[in-house]
């Protein structure tokens, strides 16, 4: 209304001032309306002005991304009110759009944060982004920024990362607080800025895998025990009966006679070990139950190296190097005290030939609040090959041994949440992994 207005005097003041020029007639009339003219001109410029800076003040403010702007424009005629309803209409819908994205990139953040897979992102080129909390705490000692500043966790790994992509899983190995374990790899590809980056699970799978090997040995175990026990307790029963039979018998009535007792006495001699060798294993098939408490490690180790000091046939000293101010372990005593003086009864045998036999048993803190305990020896040490089958039950590398020490300790250390590892080479090395109490 005051634009249709403004233009209505605008031309009403241009005709009066036309037609007065046209006639040559009062000529002060005809200034006055020139001036009208003039006046109405410049209200309609401030008006449309108005409308134009108002138009500009929208604009700069999505710009900027202010969505703070108020464009109430009331008292100024229905076209500024419906011109500021339509902006207000619009910043209001941005405000929306905009609140909803914050929260589903807050909602994706904290995702993937709080996600207890590491996730790493490469690239551009060698650029290492760690993208969560899990990652920063498996990764982040360091604060690594490329991926060749992962070397520390083995040049497979870094491999399995460089070359890594979209597709099946990938199965790698990392090595974690001196341990080679299993690592699992998963990628995404994404393009951000124009650039391609991939982001990369990694899951560390050896305590799943250790966990799975160990209840389909104690499985096979408990198997073979309940089979042999079901075939060998006849076969004992009748050994001994025929022994009793035959020793109620004059062995010098016949040489026959004298022949048999003598074998079915061997024969019940050895089904009498076999017996005992099953019962052995039934006690590996059946997981202890661990009494935890807090165990003080330099006290610890100090005992159990002099019990084993105090153990017959024991001569050698053990060399103890324990790292100052550890922190507790979490874990049953008894037992671990048994793994321990397993491990230092096999160091002891093995070096039983040796010229200047020497052990050193050794503890030190891990990153992740974890504790390595090692033991030491100069004996001609385990084979490559075999550092992972002298942990398999039944499995021995000695001419009298039972294979179940090394499978005893392994049951008992993954219980705890650990891991035991053969080094290979020399000077010959079993360590062992094992989570502490946080302090």
């Amino acid at each position: 209304m005051r634009l249709a207005a403004r233009v209505l005097l605008l031309l009403v003041a241009l005709s009066v001032a036309s037609l007065l020029a046209a006639y040559h007639r009062a000529p002060t009339a005809m200034l006055l309306a020139i001036g009208l003219a003039l006046v109405v001109t410049i209200g309609l410029w401030r008006l449309i002005s108005e409308s134009n800076a108002e138009l500009t003040r929208f604009v700069a403010a999505l710009d900027r991304a202010d969505l703070s702007q108020s464009f109430t424009l009331s008292g100024r005629g229905a076209g500024f009110d419906r011109l500021g309803a339509a902006y207000e209409r619009a910043l209001a819908r941005l405000r929306e759009e905009r609140t909803r994205g914050a929260v589903a990139a807050t909602f994706a953040s904290a995702l993937a944060d709080g996600a207890p897979t590491p996730l790493l992102v490469l690239g551009p080129g060698d650029a290492l982004t760690l993208a969560n909390k899990a990652a920063r705490r498996q990764f982040g000692r360091n604060s690594p920024t490329v991926v060749a500043a992962l070397d520390q966790y083995g040049e497979a790994f870094v491999d399995l990362l460089r070359s890594a992509t979209p597709g099946p899983s990938r199965l790698g190995q990392i090595v974690v607080d001196g341990l080679s374990q299993r690592v699992v790899t998963d990628t995404t590809l994404i393009e951000l800025d124009g650039d391609a980056r991939r982001i990369v699970a990694v899951k560390i799978i050896q305590a799943e895998l250790d966990s799975a090997e160990l209840a389909a040995q104690i499985d096979l175990v408990r198997v073979l025990t309940h089979e042999i026990m079901n075939s060998l307790t006849p076969v004992t029963s009748l050994a001994a009966t025929a022994k009793q039979l035959l020793d109620a018998l004059d062995a010098t009535d016949h040489q026959a006679i004298g022949d048999a007792q003598l074998a079915v006495g061997a024969l019940a001699r050895r089904a009498g070990e076999l017996e005992r060798f099953v019962e052995t294993y039934k006690g590996f098939s059946e997981a202890p139950i661990l009494r935890r408490e807090p165990i003080d490690i330099a006290d610890w180790l100090t005992r159990t190296a002099a019990i084993h000091a105090a153990t017959p046939n024991i001569t050698m000293p053990i060399t103890l190097d324990i790292m100052p101010a550890l922190p507790r372990l979490n874990g049953d005593v008894a037992l671990l005290t048994q793994v321990l003086l397993n491990l230092l009864k096999n160091a002891s045998e093995a070096t039983a030939a040796t010229q200047t036999p020497t052990i050193a048993l050794t503890a030190e803190l891990k990153p992740h609040d974890r504790i390595r305990i090692a033991v030491t020896d100069n004996g001609p040490g385990i084979p490559p090959h075999l550092s992972r089958e002298v942990f398999l039950p039944f499995f021995t590398t000695k001419p009298r041994g039972s294979g179940i020490g090394l499978s005893f300790a392994r049951q008992i250390v993954l219980l705890h949440g650990g891991q035991i590892e053969a080094g290979n080479g020399l000077p010959s090395r079993i360590e062992m992994v094992l989570p502490t109490i946080i302090e």
